[in-house]
């Protein structure tokens, strides 16, 4: 397709992205647009009483990445642990020679405030490196690329303050497409503290009602650009 375009989702743990942007990766996917996921850290430090920390971080990796596979695209897993992400710059480089590397059009991420320190500062690490990203002085292996966004993905966990702006509507091949690749995901499904899947459902439902359609996602950009500058009302 002409305008095809490359998503970047980009998120604390394998599996935020998934289950908060899965619908809208799933959809684009489908459309023939290309989805990379990024996770920051593997998350393996939810795991299960079965497994040791280190043996759910393989198995979570592999998680991503049957997910990104379903959806023909690509997924990223760096290196760092779950809850000790650190705030550097190197961090920030790394997130930004990524985006150098895959040339996203658009890119999302959390939002702001979280609960989850992951979160939060993983919305302050991409908001750098897309800026990085960008900066032609800085040399690196790959030239500058600019990625528009990021857009804030809807989260449980992210709640404060966040305001839905944008609707973007999931198709009902793309929802089940979601459905099937979220599956792959142990905790989506059998987290004993939260019914994860269940909720993401009802919510990607209940954001579709407000759209008038089936099912959406919401998201949220940076005051900036909110401006809407028009000739006259």
């Amino acid at each position: 397709m002409a305008d095809k375009r490359i998503v970047m989702a980009i998120g604390g743990h394998v599996g935020d992205m998934e289950l908060t942007a899965g619908g809208t990766l799933a959809t684009m996917a489908l459309q023939g647009h290309k989805i990379i996921t990024v996770a920051l850290t593997a998350g393996e430090r939810g795991n299960p009483p079965t497994m040791t920390d280190k043996e759910y971080r393989v198995q979570k990796i592999q998680e991503a990445e049957k997910f990104a596979e379903m959806l023909g695209g690509e997924a990223v897993v760096l290196e760092h642990l779950d809850g000790e992400l650190p705030d550097n710059k190197e961090v920030r480089l790394q997130v930004a020679d990524l985006i150098r590397k895959y040339k996203p059009n658009v890119l999302i991420t959390h939002w702001k405030n979280s609960m989850h320190k992951d979160h939060a500062l993983t919305h302050r690490i991409v908001n750098d490196a897309q800026f990085f990203a960008g900066l032609p002085a800085l040399e690196r292996e790959n030239p500058a690329h600019f990625a528009a966004g990021p857009y804030y993905a809807e989260n449980w966990e992210d709640p404060t303050d966040f305001k839905p702006y944008v609707y973007s509507l999931i198709s009902d091949e793309g929802f089940k497409l979601w459905s099937e690749a979220i599956n792959h995901h142990w905790f989506a499904l059998n987290s004993s503290s939260y019914k994860y899947k269940e909720y993401y459902s009802h919510l990607k439902a209940a954001r579709g009602i407000e759209a008038r359609k089936k099912y959406a996602e919401t998201f949220d950009i940076d005051p900036i650009q909110k401006r809407i500058i028009k000739e006259g009302l």
